[in-house]
């Protein structure tokens, strides 16, 4: 068995590193939070005082935290895990981060002679905990190789898009899809509750139509029930974050997204009121504005 870091235990890390505890690795977690490291303790893991403390001597080190800032305090900072890597041992960052700092945290592992996988994940905070994520992995191949028996443990599928930096690179790409289905379905069901159509009939017909994808058809009912979804997806914060990410990669490549800069500017507005709550809570903010984005 493996010796292993885990940093972070929000909603998405408390699930992964819950499956490499339960695979019987030998797991040292560290949270900003202490006490959310606590039903890990209590199942085997140890809570450690710093990135640092947890990444000693440990033959992986993984990170799933918020943003860019989260992400270089966990590996960089004096007490970050970096600090007390040995050469060889693997970074392996899950968080989605932007396409800039991918490039500098890498070199950072580089600098210490260890190998960086760029792993961010798709699936929701279930999969997390029942190990069925599906990982968007940027890494070399050798590297990937010595890394795949404990992403096993977290993942039902890998996918390997390329050298460092393409995993975040398709990530970003594919919330930012997201946002633009999310925007677009809230939009539409603003505009049906105006045109006063059936709610059933309606349900129905977008979950059986050719627009029907997993965001929609999982939006469609709250929002046509004008609340939010059972089963809480991504927080609007966090897309709004992933958004803004793509857009300034995109920008970095002098080309454009016309049509998510728009869905972005959405997630811009409902920052300021319902970050913190579920992808449905769109609706809310297209209904508030009567489908229509204030001049910026």
């Amino acid at each position: 068995m493996a010796r292993i870091a885990f940093l972070g235990l929000g909603k998405m890390g408390q699930g992964m590193a819950g499956c490499l505890v339960a695979a019987g690795h030998d797991v040292s977690v560290w949270n900003r939070s202490p006490e959310r490291g606590a039903d890990l303790a209590a199942r085997g893991a140890t809570i450690a005082p710093t990135p640092a403390a947890a990444a000693d001597g440990a033959e992986a080190v993984f990170s799933m935290v918020a943003d860019d800032p989260a992400s270089e305090r966990v590996w960089m900072d004096d007490d970050g895990a970096l600090s007390a890597m040995a050469p060889g041992a693997l970074a392996i960052e899950c968080s989605t981060i932007s396409h800039t700092h991918v490039q500098r945290l890498s070199a950072a592992a580089a600098a210490r002679a260890c190998a960086y996988l760029d792993c961010p994940v798709n699936g929701p905070p279930s999969a997390a905990a029942s190990g069925d994520l599906v990982l968007l992995v940027g890494a070399d191949t050798a590297d990937l190789n010595r890394a795949r028996p404990l992403l096993d443990v977290v993942s039902a599928s890998i996918l390997h898009f390329g050298v460092v930096g393409t995993g975040t690179a398709f990530k970003l790409i594919n919330n930012l899809l997201g946002a633009v289905h999310v925007a677009s379905i809230a939009e539409a069901v603003q505009l049906a509750h105006k045109l006063g159509l059936d709610r059933e009939t309606l349900i129905a017909a977008v979950e059986s139509g050719p627009c029907a994808s997993p965001h929609v058809k999982r939006m469609i009912r709250p929002m046509a029930e004008e609340r939010l979804a059972d089963q809480f997806g991504l927080a609007i914060g966090l897309r709004e974050k992933d958004s803004r990410y793509c857009l300034d990669m995109v920008r970095s490549l002098g080309t454009g997204m016309a049509v998510g800069a728009v869905a972005y500017d959405w997630y811009r507005l409902a920052i300021e009121t319902v970050a913190d709550q579920d992808d449905s809570a769109m609706l809310q903010i297209t209904t508030a504005n009567n489908g229509k984005l204030p001049e910026s």
